[in-house]
């Protein structure tokens, strides 16, 4: 029995060590696709309700200016893409967060008309092979506490805006780093066009719907919602196999770069 379970181990150990690192790439994301569909656990928290500290946080990040410097790097991520954006002349979705891509390929082929463009920090999932993006879509890899404030300074008024299973960070002392109670948070609220975020902790988007109905005097809309069997992203697909409840936010929001606070 021991040996067994050792043999399970190691090849479980194997496979992930493949998805991260392995030479192989076309063997990746089929055995990426099969971890993903590993039971998920549901979010664990001592928070009970919107945490008490979000409208003061959500009120600082509309009245003081954040004074972080552009990361050059995301700057020339954020030149690329404008130059990329110019060529194709079309209507912009963004997908924030895209993490391996997948959500940025299925929804051009979703909007063919449009030009997809999915943002992700880490060059490592963003380089997860899953073939060519199609040539209304663009990976960048880029923070988007940067990317944001950079396409609201440049005029980007996305006709669609996704939001999809972001990091929820459920310790309440962990509020900051959240998307609604961070400092860019007005960026984001700012761009504009149909918002969608989805989740499978209701109390994140309880939460950004009551920073957003702050900042932008917008009523959000929040439903359960059963994904297509395949799922927008694996995170989707993965949840949903175990059985949890996920989340849509969906409310449609005004383009105000100038709820982006500026130094003197």
């Amino acid at each position: 029995m021991r040996r067994r379970c050792r043999r399970r181990a190691l090849s479980f150990r194997a496979a992930v060590h493949e998805t991260a690192t392995g030479p192989r790439m076309a063997c990746r994301p089929a055995v990426f696709e099969s971890l993903m569909h590993a039971n998920s656990r549901t979010i664990a928290t001592q928070q009970r309700g919107p945490h008490e500290d979000l409208a003061r946080r959500v009120s600082r990040a509309l009245n003081a200016p954040w004074r972080k410097p552009v990361a050059a790097h995301t700057q020339a991520a954020f030149d690329n893409a404008q130059a990329w954006l110019r060529e194709r002349d079309r209507p912009l979705i963004l997908d924030s967060g895209c993490g391996v891509g997948l959500s940025t390929r299925r929804l051009a082929a979703q909007f063919p008309e449009h030009a997809v463009i999915g943002v992700d920090r880490s060059a490592e999932r963003l380089a997860r092979e899953y073939g060519a993006p199609p040539d209304n879509a663009l990976l960048v890899r880029a923070d988007l506490v940067d990317f944001w404030r950079l396409a609201l300074r440049a005029g980007w008024q996305p006709a669609r805006h996704y939001l999809l299973y972001p990091n929820p960070y459920p310790k309440a002392s962990h509020l900051k780093m959240r998307w609604h109670g961070h400092p860019v948070f007005p960026a984001l609220a700012g761009l504009g066009g149909e918002f969608e975020a989805r989740s499978n902790w209701r109390l994140y988007l309880e939460e950004l719907a009551l920073a957003l109905a702050q900042a932008t005097g917008r009523e959000a809309r929040l439903e359960s919602f059963a994904p297509s069997e395949e799922g927008l992203t694996p995170f989707e697909r993965k949840y949903h196999a175990s059985g949890q409840t996920l989340w849509r936010l969906t409310v449609t929001l005004a383009h105000r770069p100038q709820l982006l606070p500026t130094p003197p």
